[in-house]
């Protein structure tokens, strides 16, 4: 299978980038498509970690406003985990360290590789490293964030169970804590004899 890029535009450069192209590709019969215009949004290598304190079954969230859940039943203050992007040079790991201490006040023990995958391939080329890091909760909570970058963080910490029914009714409405949650889920007791 292969694909030609016939014209790339870029049609806005902000925090993120907004590019078009014209394109064509390898179809399943063997014959290549007419040409195709999609718009792609550009973002960076994101790292997202649900901190969980093995020993205590619980875990960290995190609740802040978020623009694309403005018209949202449940509206723009979403329940999630600590998540970032990863800078030039740095390790996801790394990434998940830093933004676990800024969103949530938390030092992050061992870490456990869930996923690597793409949230909306469609329409961005977008990646995400998720994790489920080792975390002592005793005393987190309260608000955080980096005001340079507008952040107002309100985190809490959570019975493992009472996360997962937060997920089951609707709250937790978002891929990232999601995805994250369903892993926990299915590898809580094996945690919690690693790490408990």
């Amino acid at each position: 299978m292969k694909w030609e890029i016939l014209n790339r535009q870029r049609l806005y450069k902000g925090f993120f980038e907004f590019l078009r192209y014209e394109l064509r590709h390898t179809r399943f019969d063997g014959t290549m498509s007419a040409p195709l215009t999609r718009e792609m949004l550009v973002q960076r290598q994101s790292v997202a970690v649900l901190p969980y304190d093995a020993a205590r079954d619980r875990v960290v969230l995190i609740e802040q406003f978020r623009i694309g859940a403005l018209e949202a039943a449940t509206g723009p203050w979403l329940t999630e985990i600590v998540a970032g992007i990863v800078e030039p040079g740095e390790q996801p790991e790394e990434v998940a360290r830093r933004e676990a201490m800024e969103e949530a006040g938390c030092v992050l023990g061992a870490f456990a590789r869930t996923h690597h995958y793409l949230p909306s391939p469609s329409s961005s080329d977008e990646q995400i490293s998720l994790f489920v890091a080792q975390v002592d909760s005793a005393g987190l909570g309260g608000l955080h964030g980096v005001a340079e970058e507008g952040e107002d963080i309100c985190v809490r910490v959570v019975d493992t169970q009472e996360a997962f029914d937060l997920l089951d009714c609707g709250i937790i409405n978002s891929a990232i804590p999601i995805i994250a949650l369903q892993w926990l889920r299915l590898n809580r007791e094996t945690l919690r004899v690693r790490w408990g």
